[in-house]
């Protein structure tokens, strides 16, 4: 049967990158398996037990699974109906001279729950430099729009001047969260190690004649040729799987974050104020030719809320398992976890393809601008005014009529907004039409936000973003399968 003739994942088939994809593929898992079990053999030799070298040799030398084997181990499952054991017997036909001492001591979670948590980890150092990568690269943009006045919105509704590159700001700062949420994450992991069917260490206790000392090196042994720090010192059969739900909750978050942006940026480009990467031979629609639709964006927004609603399974999953396990949590989990990293990795090569190559249209900022500026500049004529002489009450009384005129202008008879033509012509104003023009300048309008654009890289990205120095790839947006 052809693979087109099967269901394929499309985060799988069509979103994400090659190395994700491998970290969490079956070779990758069942090769982790493989070499599990040879650091378990080898910390056991290291430790006294009557393992060969011959055994360790041939354990070594096929740690990686191959396509033949996945067959002979399919079989065996289909007979045993336990994967874990049908790895086992495929991996000792492999290595007949450790047959007899593969998964010495060990139960499955050995393999399964130790592989999962360095599958945890790699995958977060997969993320982690491409998330700083986006940072850096809207951090770029920021600063080079940091004095382009643009408007506001509240409750979608024209708002006081921001600037583009402020408004930038607001998302690098949701960024730099997930990205502190994930450091965390990773920071926070550690090994399940060797503790038996229950988390006890019985087995090993018995293997090594009752010598806890010998039991404790076990573990640090095999921690350390794993990579990990340190092991949980307590566990069930499995690592608590609240593991899981702390990691998945901050991917969810991330994901919530992506949906944020991408919304931000279709809205913008519904109003032509900004668009995303559109390539020459692109299509927008396969009936308005003239579409350029925020295709980038839209799916950035269907893979967040798909990601930031896979934390629930991780969750639930968690809550219920019984007492030291349950089974029920191992085919939820061989999906909820490859589909919470592999949806994070598509949403950050798209979100580097945005971010490499948003483009802005100041003209068209420029006359939105112009249209509602007339309104957002009402305080600042009564403040002038006020400073000439005149009554606060007044001034507000006089500008609330003609800015009621100029709306009903606006809205009634689709017309230019000409409140400052009013102003103009009332001799109440007079006082203040030598200063209208400055009093109308959008730059006036905008605040600190070039500074606090300035400060908030200095202070924050930038210190943020020190640590991933040599690893962020600012110079080439990532290219989309699709």
């Amino acid at each position: 049967m052809s693979a087109n003739d099967t269901y394929q994942d499309p985060l799988n088939s069509r979103y994400s990158s090659k190395e994700m994809k491998y970290l969490f593929s079956p070779r990758n898992r069942f090769s982790t398996w493989r070499q599990l079990w040879v650091w378990l053999a080898e910390a056991e030799k290291e430790l006294g037990l009557d393992i060969s070298d011959e055994a360790i040799q041939q354990m070594q030398n096929h740690t990686t699974i191959k396509d033949e084997e996945f067959a002979v181990a399919a079989e065996e499952e289909k007979k045993r109906r336990h994967d874990v054991m049908a790895h086992v017997h495929t991996f000792g036909l492999a290595a007949p001279a450790a047959a007899g001492i593969i998964h010495w001591g060990a139960t499955s979670c050995y393999c399964t729950d130790n592989a999962d948590l360095i599958f945890l980890r790699d995958g977060l150092d997969i993320l982690l430099p491409k998330l700083a990568t986006v940072i850096e690269k809207l951090s770029d943009f920021a600063k080079e729009y940091k004095n382009l006045p643009c408007l506001a919105y509240t409750h979608l509704q024209p708002a006081q001047l921001t600037t583009v590159g402020k408004r930038a700001c607001l998302w690098i700062q949701d960024l730099l969260k997930d990205l502190k949420n994930l450091e965390r994450a990773r920071e926070d992991l550690r090994f399940r190690g060797v503790k038996g069917t229950t988390g006890t260490q019985a087995s090993f206790l018995q293997i090594f004649d009752g010598d806890h000392s010998k039991v404790e090196q076990l573990d640090e042994l095999v921690t350390k040729k794993a990579g990990f720090e340190s092991a949980y010192i307590i566990s069930s059969q499995t690592y608590t799987r609240k593991i899981d739900a702390d990691v998945c909750n901050a991917l969810s978050s991330f994901g919530a974050t992506c949906e944020h942006i991408g919304q931000a940026i279709r809205l913008l480009a519904s109003f032509k104020e900004l668009e995303e990467p559109f390539e020459s031979t692109q299509i927008g629609s396969s009936a308005m030719a003239y579409k350029r639709n925020p295709m980038r964006s839209e799916r950035l927004c269907s893979l967040g809320r798909k990601l930031r609603n896979l934390n629930a399974d991780a969750s639930a999953t968690y809550a219920a398992q019984w007492m030291e396990r349950t089974l029920d949590d191992s085919a939820i989990r061989r999906m909820c976890l490859p589909q919470s990293f592999l949806c994070a990795d598509a949403s950050l090569i798209l979100l580097n393809n945005i971010a490499s190559g948003l483009v802005v249209y100041p003209a068209v900022i420029k006359k939105r601008v112009q249209a509602e500026l007339p309104f957002m500049a009402t305080e600042n004529i009564i403040m002038a005014l006020v400073k000439k002489g005149v009554s606060r009450q007044d001034a507000h009384e006089e500008i609330r009529v003609l800015s009621h005129e100029a709306g009903a202008e606006v809205k009634q008879h689709g017309r230019e907004n000409d409140l400052i033509e009013r102003i103009r012509k009332n001799d109440f104003f007079r006082l203040i039409i030598p200063d209208l023009e400055e009093l109308l300048k959008p730059e006036t309008f905008i605040g600190r936000c070039p500074e606090q654009v300035d400060a908030f890289y200095q202070r924050e990205v930038s210190k943020a973003l020190e640590k991933y120095a040599g690893k962020l790839k600012t110079g080439e947006a990532a290219e989309l399968n699709v």
